[in-house]
């Protein structure tokens, strides 16, 4: 399965001077999903979820040189039929020229760690359908795709009707 870190690659929680690289990262990412306008995101918006006094989201990022190269952005989720949480991972994303070292892998068996020093009983994530090379590293690792489930979003105009039709 190769080394648990690749050689001069640190994997550590991120902090506030990180932010800026991270929205760079989320940029790149976007792009490569080609949603690049999607993002609406800003520095200080990420500053403000990261680091308030009870975040609900959380960054890992992989540095080299003293320059963030990757990054695993995750939540804690909750399986009513487990009884336990788990770790949501938004985002994993790391910059093509350090790709194929093992800095995705660090990152995401970091966040598997994390998972199990929290007494999580998963971690789960969706990834666009036609981006193989992601499927394929994933199934490599030995995630399974949850096949049976489509996922759905609602948000928009459509979440304010909803949710303005029926706040308690």
């Amino acid at each position: 399965m190769g080394p648990a870190r690749p050689e001069g690659v640190l994997v550590r929680d991120a902090v506030p001077d990180d932010v800026g690289q991270v929205v760079d990262l989320v940029r790149q990412l976007a792009r490569y999903e080609r949603s690049e306008d999607a993002v609406q995101a800003t520095e200080e918006d990420l500053r403000r979820a990261l680091f308030c006094t009870s975040p609900q989201v959380f960054a890992l990022v992989a540095e080299a040189e003293g320059k963030v190269i990757g990054i695993a952005v995750y939540f804690v989720s909750f399986s009513t039929w487990t009884g336990r949480h788990g770790l949501y991972l938004e985002d994993l994303f790391v910059v093509p020229e350090h790709r194929s070292r093992g800095v995705g892998r660090a990152l995401l068996g970091s966040l598997a760690a994390r998972a199990l020093d929290r007494g999580c009983a998963r971690v789960e994530w969706a990834v666009l359908d036609w981006n193989q090379p992601a499927i394929d590293f994933y199934r490599s690792l030995g995630a399974i795709a949850n096949d049976d489930w489509t996922t759905f979003r609602l948000s928009g105009a459509a979440l304010a009707e909803v949710g303005d039709r029926h706040r308690l």
